[in-house]
């Protein structure tokens, strides 16, 4: 399965997008198999997930206890696609902000490259139809990412995919946080320990249905463990490389 590849989609009340993106995935994924891990949504995210893998062959469905944060999600789909021997990974939420048209992309985008990174800042107006607050702090965390931690990437979105048979899968280890610092840090890991990274542009629009799963308390955490992972990487950084 060294070139086969897996979409990962984790999910927490997305009732009413998981039908639809699963049918707008279907006819561009060009084979691939599809990964919903859902944290026992009160709205039945689960149960139609369950349908939607009962009916077709492609589609998986990991069921947690309840909300485990959304980098635990990652790490749990990162781990089960390498326990079932993927070679490529695409990560992508299920609110439409972030288009399955853009994974033919993502794939021809990773010929050479052990990460392909979607990004937000490479193209004028990626963010056009974003309220002014969210486009600011969005900006604000690409700033203080790349600022801080010394990496020109757009580091903190999810829309990505991993080379899997060309990274090693303890430097996915070493990361930490459970919460939304893992896109950032787990990004910072990968680079540190030598990973190619190409990014390409992507748009995004406003969440089409539903709401943001982000909290303020979110965004204050992200910052101080922000702040900290720039200190470490000052006067600790062999602790992120892996041996």
């Amino acid at each position: 399965m060294r070139d086969k590849t897996l979409i990962f989609i984790p999910t927490y009340n997305e009732a009413e997008n998981i039908e639809k993106i699963f049918l707008e995935i279907k006819p561009l994924s060009a084979g691939a198999d599809i990964l919903f891990l859902d944290d026992n949504s009160p709205d039945g995210t689960g149960a139609i997930i369950d349908r939607l893998a009962g009916a077709n062959t492609n589609v998986f469905a990991i069921h947690r206890r309840g909300k485990l944060g959304i980098g635990s999600a990652h790490k749990d789909g990162i781990e089960w696609a390498y326990a079932h021997g993927y070679g490529r990974l695409v990560t992508m939420d299920c609110d439409f902000t972030h288009s399955p048209k853009y994974i033919a992309d993502f794939i021809r985008h990773s010929e050479g490259f052990d990460i392909v990174v979607g990004s937000r800042y490479l193209k004028k107006d990626s963010l056009k139809t974003w309220n002014l607050f969210r486009k600011s702090l969005t900006r604000l965390a690409h700033f203080l990412t790349t600022g801080l931690l010394g990496m020109p990437y757009d580091a903190s979105g999810a829309f990505r995919l991993y080379n899997l048979h060309k990274i090693t899968q303890g430097v996915f280890r070493l990361v930490r946080p459970d919460d939304y610092a893992f896109f950032f840090e787990s990004l910072f890991l990968l680079h540190l320990n030598g990973c190619t990274i190409r990014e390409f542009p992507i748009s995004l629009p406003s969440r089409t249905y539903g709401s943001s799963k982000m909290t303020f308390t979110d965004m204050f955490a992200g910052l101080g463990y922000l702040l900290l992972l720039s200190g470490q990487k000052l006067f600790r950084s062999r602790k992120f490389i892996h041996k």
